[in-house]
């Protein structure tokens, strides 16, 4: 059994030698190109040119962006949009999102928010919280995430946590406040700092601060 291309699907020697050698061993073929080499058509003209059946499993959204529609492999059945939707794909940046992904996207990237438009967002959640303890709160926040070598800056959501429980626990605002502020440990900062090694990194910054003074 071997591929010889088809009357539709044109294939190079070095082509066929890959996919019959796919089969003499039974491994996956693993095919890369540029767009519109024929990466997607070559595994249907293969099914067909041997008399295989094709079952087709697709692990990102390329598909589905383009034709607006997924299967549902448990039910059988193909679900369709009746009217082009706006579709939102977010990501946090810790993998490489693929080119031809990116190509179906129109692309932006959301800034972290400066010192007023987070004291905005803040007034959104704590509409009542304290002018002095916002202030310090947010002096200290903006601080800690520009200390060198943290593996994980404090995000919004964590600021948030974090007055929660100064709210709660009613810190006051000169518990924030020092004429050096790398002297003190924030109260509550594990609601700001998430792994060891950040809390081990400010800490030590912390020690050599104090013996410097």
């Amino acid at each position: 059994m071997r591929f010889e291309g088809t009357d539709t699907y044109i294939a190079t020697d070095d082509l066929m030698m890959a996919v019959n050698a796919a089969i003499t061993l039974e491994r996956p073929l693993l095919i890369k190109g540029e767009p519109g080499t024929g990466k997607t058509l070559l595994a249907i003209e293969v099914a067909r040119a041997l008399g295989r059946p094709l079952f087709e499993w697709h692990n990102d959204l390329l598909r589905e962006l383009d034709r607006m529609e997924f299967y549902v492999y448990e039910t059988q059945e193909l679900v369709k949009a009746k009217h082009r939707p706006l579709v939102v794909i977010t990501s946090n940046n810790e993998k490489e999102l693929p080119d031809a992904f990116l190509r179906r996207c129109f692309f932006h990237y959301i800034r972290f928010p400066d010192h007023e438009t987070m004291e905005r967002i803040v007034h959104v959640h704590f509409p009542a919280i304290k002018k002095q303890l916002l202030r310090q709160a947010l002096e200290r926040f903006f601080e800690l995430r520009d200390v060198p070598g943290l593996k994980k800056k404090p995000s919004t959501s964590e600021l948030l946590d974090w007055l929660k429980l100064l709210v709660a626990e009613d810190i006051p605002p000169e518990a924030l406040h020092s004429q050096d502020s790398h002297k003190i440990v924030p109260p509550l900062h594990g609601a700001l700092i998430k792994n060891e090694q950040d809390v081990h990194l400010f800490e030590r910054l912390v020690f050599m601060s104090r013996r410097k003074s």
